[in-house]
């Protein structure tokens, strides 16, 4: 019997539920692989061997080497421990949350000093805030693909 997800109609919103920690199980164990440097040293040294290691899908792996943290999180990848390949590239968590929206780095603090995303047009999926599909990405990498997709 499937369970009643109510919260799947949260727009930009991965919920890490029971599905998702199965689903993406190796992922987020090889995350935590990262906690220890010769690990670290591993991975940087040789990516997709490294990688190969682990029982993961070809999918998360093709989204850990692109380092799209979306695409991880959308294969099981739970953010705590997605974080752990950040660290690895000398990122903030600031950057890569940053780099979720399609903001830069000064953008995405700038909003979240001043209260993060409005809930106004974010409450489900159909509406029009800035946390829709059809608003991605945001900040100044959004707004160039929004011209670029009128030009064409």
């Amino acid at each position: 019997m499937a369970l009643d997800k109510p919260y799947t109609d949260v727009p930009g919103t991965i919920i890490f539920d029971a599905e998702q920690s199965r689903k993406g199980y190796w992922l987020n164990q090889f995350c935590m692989s990262l906690m220890k440097a010769e690990n670290r040293t591993r991975f940087k040294a040789n990516e997709r061997a490294y990688l190969d290691e682990w029982a993961m899908t070809e999918e998360q792996k093709q989204a850990v080497l692109a380092r799209n943290l979306n695409w991880c999180m959308r294969t099981g990848g739970n953010i705590y421990f997605l974080a752990k390949i950040g660290a690895t590239d000398g990122l903030s968590f600031q950057q890569m949350a940053g780099s979720m929206t399609g903001m830069t780095e000064e953008e995405y603090r700038n909003m979240m000093i001043h209260g993060g995303r409005s809930v106004e047009g974010n409450r489900v999926i159909g509406e029009n805030g800035d946390a829709q599909a059809q608003n991605q990405p945001q900040g100044a990498a959004g707004q160039q693909s929004r011209v670029a997709g009128k030009k064409a």
